[in-house]
C-alpha cells in the first residue's frame, strides 16, 4: 500500500484488525508517523467517551430503579442586566453519547450550536421557557428562575420519572436531585445548559439588532464596560432589568 492509501485508511476509526496489523508491521517512517497519529486520536476519543459516560453516574442510579425518563434542568441568564432568564428541561435517551457534551460555559459557541442540534435530534423531549425582564422585576431573579424551571417541566409532553436540577431546591412528584455544579456532573443537566444557552444567545443576537450600541451580541446582556457606558449615554431599553443595578439608579436618575 502507498502511504497515501494508508493515510486514507487511518482517517477512519474502525479499521479492520487484519488490515491494521498489516499497517502496524510496515517499517516506513511515514507509516509509523501516521500510525502514531491514529493511535493518539483513538486514545482521545476513548477518554472523551469515558468522560461523558461518567456524567451519567446520577442518571444511572435512577436507571437501576427502572426510571428512564430523567429530566435535566438548567438556566442561563440570572446575572445579566438585560434580557430574559432562560430555562431548559431536557430528557435524553439513557446513556446517550455526544462528544463534547459538558457545562455550556466550557464549550465554545460553535460547538454549543453543533451539540444543541444533536440534542434536538435525539432528545426524548425538550422544553424551553424564558421569563422577561418585567417578570423578573415583578418578583426577583431567584423566584423568576424557579418559576421558569417549574414551567419548563410542566410544558414537557413526556412525563418525567425523575428530575436532576442544577443547584435549586425544587420539589416534584417524582424523585428529585439538586446537584451543585450539575451542569458539569450530569449529562442531562449539561444538555439543558447547552440548549438554554444557545436559545438565549439567539435572543440576545436579535436584541442586538433591535437595540444597537449596547453590544448585546457580544455581552449577552452582562454588565461589561461597553454595556455600562451605553447605558449612561443611550439610556435603558425595554429589555433592561429595572430592579438590577446600575439600571435601577439610572431609572431613578441617580
Amino acid at each position: 500500500m502507498t502511504i497515501s492509501e494508508i493515510r486514507t485508511i487511518l482517517s477512519q476509526d474502525d479499521v479492520a484488525e487484519e488490515l491494521l496489523q498489516e499497517i502496524l508491521s510496515d517499517e516506513r517512517k511515514g507509516v509509523k508517523t501516521l500510525v502514531g497519529s491514529y493511535m493518539k486520536r483513538l486514545a482521545r476519543k476513548s477518554r472523551e467517551r469515558l468522560r461523558v459516560e461518567s456524567m451519567y453516574d446520577v442518571e444511572s442510579r435512577f436507571y437501576q430503579e427502572g426510571l428512564t425518563h430523567i429530566v435535566g434542568i438548567d438556566e442561563v441568564g440570572r446575572g445579566p442586566l438585560a434580557g430574559p432568564v432562560t430555562v431548559a428541561a431536557v430528557i435524553l435517551p439513557p446513556h446517550w453519547f455526544c462528544a463534547g457534551l459538558n457545562d455550556s460555559k466550557k464549550v465554545t459557541p460553535k460547538h454549543r450550536e453543533e451539540i444543541a442540534a444533536k440534542i434536538y435530534e435525539s432528545a426524548l423531549d425538550i422544553s424551553v421557557v424564558s421569563l422577561s425582564p418585567e417578570e423578573i422585576d415583578a418578583v426577583n431573579i431567584y423566584e423568576a428562575t424557579m418559576m421558569a424551571m417549574y414551567q419548563a417541566v410542566k410544558n414537557l409532553t413526556v412525563s418525567p420519572e425523575a428530575v436532576i436540577v442544577d443547584a435549586m431546591p425544587l420539589h416534584f412528584n417524582c424523585p428529585t436531585e439538586s446537584l451543585i455544579h450539575g451542569d458539569a456532573k450530569s449529562a442531562s443537566v449539561a444538555a439543558a445548559s447547552i440548549v438554554a444557552k444557545v436559545y438565549r444567545d439567539h435572543l440576545m443576537d436579535e436584541y442586538d439588532r433591535q437595540y444597537p450600541g449596547y453590544g448585546f451580541a457580544q455581552n449577552k446582556g452582562y454588565g461589561t464596560a461597553e454595556h455600562i457606558a451605553a447605558l449612561k449615554t443611550l439610556g435603558i431599553t425595554p429589555i433592561h432589568r429595572k430592579s438590577f443595578e446600575p439600571v435601577k439608579s439610572i431609572v431613578l436618575g441617580k
